[in-house]
This record gives C-alpha cells, structure tokens and sequence, in this order.
C-alpha cells in the first residue's frame, strides 16, 4: 500500500483520531507521519514507550536537515518514536512558522513515505496526517506520491458538501484531464465518514451518489464511528477495553475492505502494534 495520505477541507473532523485509529489495526508494520504544516498534536497528547513525554525535535523537525542532503526511504526510522504500546510515530512541526523549514523538501519526503514500503531492512506503510488542507497546502505536495488520499469529513451537510467540493478540486490538480477520470488514476481519492454506525450503511449510499453526480472520481472507503469514548481511550486520556471501542472495531474494518481492495500490495505482513492507549485523539 505504501503512503495513505489523510486530510480534511474545513472543522475538526478528527484527522489525528483517524490516522491512529487506522494504524492501531494495520495488518502490517505503520509509521504514522504527522505531516500538519500547523503541527502535530501527539507530542502533546501521547506518552512515549518508556512512560514519559515523546520529544518534539525528533521527527519532521529533525527530518528537514536530512532531507535536503536526499532521504533514503530507511533513515525514516531514525526520526521515529514509540508510543506507549507500540505505535511508531514521527511527530509532528510544534507550530505552523516552524513550516517554513520543510520548504521544498515536501517531495522528497513523500517519495520516501511511499518507497518505505519496499525496504529491503524495514519495510512500512506510512499514514500521513496532513491534517486540514486548502489549494496551497504544502502537504499536498505528498498527494502525488500516495497511493491513496482519504478526506474525512464529518456528515453534516456543510461538510458533505465541503468534501466533495473538496475532492473534485484534488482530483482536477492530481489527475487533470476529464472530470471522473480520478475513478481510474492513482492516487485514488476517497471519502471516509465519521459517523453514528447505526446510519452509517445510509450515509455511505447517500454520499457516494453525491460524488458520482458531481464527478469527482472519488467514493466513500468507509465510516469509522463517532465515539468519543473510544477517542479518549485511544489517546490513553481514560482507561477501557479500546479494542472492544465501536471507534477500533469501525477501523478494523475500514482496513479490511481496504485490504480487499489492495490485498496484493498486502502480501506477506507484519506484524503490527495491538490496538491499546497509543495516541492523542485528533483535530
């Protein structure tokens, strides 16, 4: 699979919430990327594998300097932190003015997100929380590298239609050519809800005939659970059974029918970190 990039238009969908969640269930080895030009929540949210806090000047801050001599996809690993329980991070920017040091090297570093995945030492997916974007983005700059760029929106209908508007300008920067030809290019643009699971099954219906009305090439991937509860536990902030959460159990199977869907970039996997109380919740 390689770089899954993640994004919101507008709010605070819970992009960070998402990205963890995710990677809590990935069927193989994740780096978690906080790729935000604004800055990273978990450094401020999350414990690191020996107990206390996880370093600020290890991870995009530290990477730039590195980058700008050319980065081999494997030197990834030595910006990288373990959260408690397991979950390998690379934190994010403290502040957005901090952004103007990844001044052109955004490139770079999505083509060694998306080769760490065929490291011949350590190979990893990565999840990018890019966090909230517009047209000037820098983080967009990872998009052409991905293999796939989920919008997560929340489903008023403000933000239904924020999504979409959102989508179908990625994919004219993207893909160009023929509205709906980014049905057919890589990266794949899709859509995940965060939404009650009890309407999710109407919602992903609703919203896709939303998408393919507006050819935008894009298509909802799947709903992950409004659980405030789960959050909490995922960010270690309040104590239960996570993997028993409706947020874990709504993640393990986004990732299955992405699995289905790119099971052949899946082949032979690793091992990844159980699900437990790794991170921060999100934006």
């Amino acid at each position: 699979m390689a770089l899954i990039a993640l994004a919101a238009d507008k709010g605070s969908p819970g992009v960070t919430t998402a990205a963890v969640a995710l990677a809590a269930v990935w069927p193989r080895r994740v780096l978690v990327a906080e790729t935000d030009p604004a800055g990273g929540d978990l450094v401020y949210r999350s414990a690191a594998a020996h107990g206390g806090p996880l370093n600020p000047n290890t991870g995009m801050l530290s990477i730039a300097a590195t980058a700008r001599r050319g980065l081999v996809p494997d030197q990834l690993w030595d910006h990288t932190q373990p959260l408690s329980g397991g979950l390998e991070v690379l934190v994010g920017l403290g502040i957005s003015e901090q952004a103007a040091g990844l001044a052109g090297i955004w490139p770079t570093l999505g083509r060694a997100f998306a080769q760490l995945a065929d490291s011949p030492h350590a190979p990893a997916d990565v999840i990018a929380d890019c966090g909230r974007i517009a047209g000037d983005s820098p983080a967009i700059e990872l998009f052409p590298h991905a293999a796939l760029v989920l919008l997560i929106s929340r489903t008023e209908p403000e933000a239904i239609a924020r999504v979409r508007d959102r989508a179908a300008a990625l994919a004219a920067k993207l893909h160009g050519g023929s509205r709906g030809i980014a049905s057919l290019a890589t990266p794949l643009i899709g859509v995940v809800l965060i939404a009650d699971p009890a309407n999710s099954g109407k919602l992903i219906h609703q919203v896709n005939d939303m998408l393919v009305a507006a050819q935008t090439g894009a298509r909802v991937i799947g709903t992950l659970a409004d659980d405030p509860a789960g959050a909490d536990q995922l960010a270690g902030r309040k104590r239960g059974r996570l993997d028993k959460s409706m947020l874990i159990r709504s993640a393990r199977k986004v990732t299955v029918d992405l699995s289905q869907q790119y099971g052949a970039a899946w082949a032979n996997p690793t091992a990844g970190p159980t699900a437990g109380p790794t991170a921060g919740a999100g934006r």
